[in-house]
């Protein structure tokens, strides 16, 4: 699985309050969660995100609450992959659980640059500074996962 994007840069401790803030969550409707995404860290972060776009963030990236709606809401945005120094671990698995791949990686990337991460390989290219990273390829089972969409659509895969 390889995934290539622009860089948004966040820090350390990204809470679950700031991905989508309690005001935002009188629906259930993905996309429009999505609307509001980083709405307490960045307003009208949602409106600039393009389709394919990563998160490169600090560490403990997704504490604070369990809200399934953090990772819906970051996944419909659009962005396609975070890339965090360390993840809190309900975050961390409620986003494989929607296919939303999220990497341990320690990256040096400013926001803007271009970055190719090959999950497979475990191999991370800032093709803008030409910076290329190493980590742990994913595991086949989260890979067939991610590819399958998600946790429910991989179990609904293997009763067909």
């Amino acid at each position: 699985m390889e995934i290539k994007g622009k860089v948004w840069k966040f820090d350390n401790n990204i809470d679950t309050d700031v991905i989508i803030p309690g005001r935002f969550l009188r629906t259930f409707d993905p996309y429009e969660l999505a609307k509001y995404v980083m709405a307490g860290e960045r307003e009208k972060f949602a409106e600039k995100v393009n389709k394919g776009d990563v998160i490169v963030a600090g560490s403990n990236f997704g504490c604070g609450s369990s809200r399934e709606q953090a990772t819906v809401a970051i996944k419909y945005a659009g962005i396609d992959a975070i890339i965090a120094k360390s993840f809190a671990r309900i975050f961390y698995r409620n986003a494989i659980n929607i296919g939303l791949p999220v990497i341990i990686a320690d990256v040096d990337a400013d926001e803007g640059d271009i970055v190719k991460i090959n999950l497979n390989s475990g191999i991370i290219v800032n093709e803008t500074s030409g910076k290329i990273f190493k980590i742990e390829p994913f595991k086949e089972f989260f890979l067939d996962i991610l590819n399958d969409g998600g946790i429910i659509n991989h179990y609904k895969k293997g009763k067909e």
